[in-house]
């Protein structure tokens, strides 16, 4: 909470807030004050909110910020899941309510400026579906849904432009780059004309240039329309190629196929499909049906405790007991017709498993099947709509190949050649530098010889005039367009207003009449009492109805429940008492090892078993018994001498301990002897 506290505080305090809160002023505001700040944050996200609440009611404040609120998609958290307390904890300025709204909106303000912007536009009005019955009514919702899908569509491409990375600023540099290059171009247009007038027959010379232009313009068209058709060509001659190994593949199909054999097949895809659509998915479509009831009824009950499932154990072992007694009341009766009608089951049973078995796998490989084909026809498209071609495949994909490997080949010529052109445009760069350089000498000895005429700076003077003409001729050619285009607007404008005066004009005829007529809304303001009347009383009609419909319907699904139910409980008896018949069999059978395989006999041999254990184990616990008090004897006994020779060990360091002592003084008592 602390942290979230935090966060909002210095939020707050930063642009566009500006509050200078801290967390001890934040946390005594009063609650008018801290709707008052939560309403600030919501007018910096939708303007319209922007307002004194002082100056509202609570009702209207409270309605107004929900509204915002639902159409930003804020949820409350789980502790408010309840509406009404949410919104009397808003009407009251409740901490607990307005910090988690504060905290989700100062978090993501921007995306909700957006959301806020697109909500103006994009939240549709509701009509009421009696008003668009009139048809002027229709119309007009129809127009505004239009706009309100034109808005959609133009604020993607706003958005696409914007992360595109385009920005205006770099466009513009771009088009005043362009403009002056352009006005440096007609300036060297104009300086070039002017050189080439004082030439002889520069008009014919001008209009074979313009000619030749023009035919190498054609021939630029003209090759490239060539590569279009070899392309056409191509693809023609490959679906030419794929349609012929098509016919010859059907062809082949045709002359192998007889009516007989169609016959046989188209029957044994019908038996197929038969017994799947009424055999096969139908058993699966109720299993599945059974083990959702199931999972339904297992969810729906409540929790169980021990003493449930001790009942349910109980239940079990009783169901067990009885099918035992009835088992062994078929296995007494011993009926042979049985026998042989269970051996038959067996065999009928074998057949079914192995029918389900291959028509499961005829089902995955049909749907391998479909799944290639889907696979296949996805990447088909993707290859058509990266290459706008279709895959090429066998023998195409061979000569595809070899006109790839001369292409090569004459991509390598040309890349010789364009080789030699950079050669020859370095060249041609050195003596562009060399007659430049050569143009500065002239001009510098020109400017001197004009400084000893006495007419310095008459070259430039004379391009400067050229310049000035030149923009001089433009404006004069922008100022003539701009007068011929308002006078061309003025005349459509007038015709245009001539147009709708006409248009109007029979509709303001109809509606003068109309007006005279009066007397038509009290009809239909009757009509339409009575319209709200009867529907009204349809619409209590209608709800008893449902709410019948619904009783039913709920009968219904309690019936097939209990339907499933007992179906599914027969179904299992079946399988118990099919156990039951084929224990019997075993047991009554002759042959030893098949009686041996019996439930009973399995049983028999392990309660012998575990009885032969139970005797060793009491024999041993008698054994153990008698031989226990002399055990324990025994064994205080050993306790006894452990604690004896203990003693003895401590008696012996301590003795030990002593004699060192001792030997240390007699020496101690020798050395002050010697002294």
């Amino acid at each position: 909470m602390s942290e979230q506290l935090k966060f909002i505080v210095e939020q707050l305090n930063k642009d566009p807030f500006k509050k200078s809160f801290n967390l001890i002023t934040f946390d005594s505001l009063e609650p008018m004050q801290l709707l008052q700040v939560l309403n600030d944050v919501l007018a910096e996200i939708d303007p319209k909110q922007a307002m004194d609440i002082r100056e509202e009611m609570p009702e209207q404040t409270v309605k107004r910020m929900s509204s915002l609120l639902g159409m930003l998609k804020y949820k409350p958290p789980g502790n408010q899941s309840d509406v009404s307390s949410f919104r009397q904890g808003l009407v009251s300025g409740s901490k607990p309510v307005v910090h988690p709204i504060l905290y989700w909106l100062l978090q993501r303000v921007p995306e909700l400026k957006k959301r806020a912007y697109l909500a103006r536009f994009l939240m549709k009005i509701e009509v009421p579906a009696e008003f668009l019955q009139d048809d002027v009514i229709n119309d007009t919702y129809h127009q505004y849904e239009d706009l309100v899908e034109g808005f959609k569509t133009f604020h993607k491409e706003c958005e696409h432009l914007r992360t595109s990375g385009f920005s205006t600023a770099e466009i513009r540099r771009d088009i005043s780059a362009m403009e002056d290059e352009k006005d440096q171009l007609i300036k060297r247009v104009e300086r070039l004309r002017k050189r080439v007038e004082s030439v002889s027959n520069h008009q014919r010379m001008l209009e074979q240039a313009r000619q030749l232009r023009v035919e190498k313009e054609k021939e630029e068209s003209l090759t490239h329309q060539k590569k279009e058709q070899k392309n056409q060509l191509f693809q023609a001659e490959q679906r030419l190629l794929r349609l012929q190994q098509q016919l010859k593949d059907l062809r082949q199909a045709a002359a192998d196929a007889n009516p007989e054999s169609l016959m046989k097949r188209l029957e044994e895809k019908i038996k197929i499909n038969s017994y799947m659509v009424s055999e096969k998915l139908p058993k699966e479509l109720e299993g599945m049906r059974c083990t959702v009831q199931y999972l339904q009824k297992v969810s729906s009950e409540p929790a169980m405790g021990h003493a449930d499932l001790q009942e349910l154990e109980d239940k079990i072992r009783g169901v067990d007991s009885q099918i035992n007694h009835l088992i062994e009341k078929r296995m007494m009766r011993n009926d042979p017709i049985d026998d042989k009608l269970t051996l038959y089951r067996q065999q009928a049973s074998i057949i079914f498993r192995k029918k389900e078995s291959k028509a499961e796998e005829l089902q995955e490989a049909r749907e391998e099947l479909a799944a290639a084909e889907r696979e296949l026809k996805q990447r088909t498209s993707q290859t058509q709509g990266l290459y706008g071609e279709e895959v090429i495949r066998g023998d195409e994909l061979k000569r595809l190949v070899g006109k790839l490997r001369s292409k090569g080949t004459v991509y390598k010529k040309k890349r010789q050649e364009i080789a030699e052109l950079t050669a020859e445009y370095g060249v041609l760069q050195r003596t562009e530098e060399v007659l430049k350089r050569r143009h500065e000498t002239v001009q510098q000895k020109l400017q001197t010889m004009e400084a000893e005429k006495g007419i310095s700076g008459y070259s430039n003077t004379q391009e400067e005039l050229e310049r000035v003409s030149a923009i001089k001729s433009e404006l004069d050619e922008k100022k003539g367009r701009t007068l011929d285009d308002m006078s061309e607007m003025v005349k459509k404008l007038n015709s245009m207003i001539a147009e709708k005066k006409s248009a109007l004009a029979p509709i303001i005829t109809e509606l003068r009449s109309l007006r005279q007529h009066r007397g038509l809304s009290q009809e239909y303001e009757e009509k339409k009492t009575q319209y709200e009347s009867c529907a009204a009383g349809l619409e209590s009609n209608r709800s008893k109805l449902e709410l019948e419909v619904k009783a039913l319907r709920e009968e219904v699904a309690q019936n097939e429940n209990r339907y499933h139910h007992i179906n599914s409980m027969s179904e299992i008896i079946e399988m118990q008492m099919e156990r039951a018949a084929e224990e019997m069999k075993a047991y009554v059978s002759s042959d030893p090892q098949e009686r041996k395989k019996t439930i009973r006999d399995v049983y028999m041999k392990n309660i012998a078993e575990q009885e032969l254990l139970g005797k060793k184990l009491r024999e041993e616990q008698k054994l153990v018994r008698e031989n226990h008090g002399a055990n324990m004897e025994q064994m205080k006994m050993w306790r006894d001498l452990e604690q004896l020779m203990e003693c003895k060990k401590q008696c012996f360091i301590k003795a030990q301990n002593q004699v060192s002592i001792g030997r240390v003084i007699q020496e101690g008592g020798e050395d002050r002897l010697v002294l």
